[in-house]
């Protein structure tokens, strides 16, 4: 089971295994405060994707083939986080206002095998 969830929100124990994918650490959030399992950078999107996509709607199909096109080459960590997802809840954790518009959603679409929503086919 696959959760998302803001990194300003409380950990809660339902969360199962918190594992950070953003780039950069969430504002104004200690380490002890985040209460994570893990940090994977390497699955958030790069630098230069996150930066064109400035959290745009508008920008929403291209960003989720864009991002996904990047995460192709994450095989690795993929397996990883879907192991993590087969054992028990594994909760994405995001620092983003948007809740429908972020790199997580897309992951976890990815993770789930879905495709995705407004995007090219």
């Amino acid at each position: 089971m696959i959760h998302l969830k803001r990194a300003y929100e409380p950990a809660l124990p339902g969360d199962g295994v918190r594992v950070l994918v953003d780039r950069l650490w969430p504002r104004g959030i200690s380490k002890e405060a985040a209460q994570l399992d893990d940090w994977m950078k390497d699955v958030a999107p790069s630098t230069d994707l996150r930066k064109w996509f400035g959290h745009d709607p508008a920008k929403w199909p291209e960003f989720q083939d864009r991002y996904r096109a990047e995460l192709a080459s994450r095989g690795a960590d993929l397996d990883r986080l879907r192991d993590l997802a087969r054992k028990g809840t594994l909760t994405l954790i995001y620092a983003a206002h948007d809740e429908a518009h972020n790199d997580a959603v897309v992951l976890r679409d990815v993770l789930l095998g879905v495709r995705p929503s407004g995007g090219r086919p």
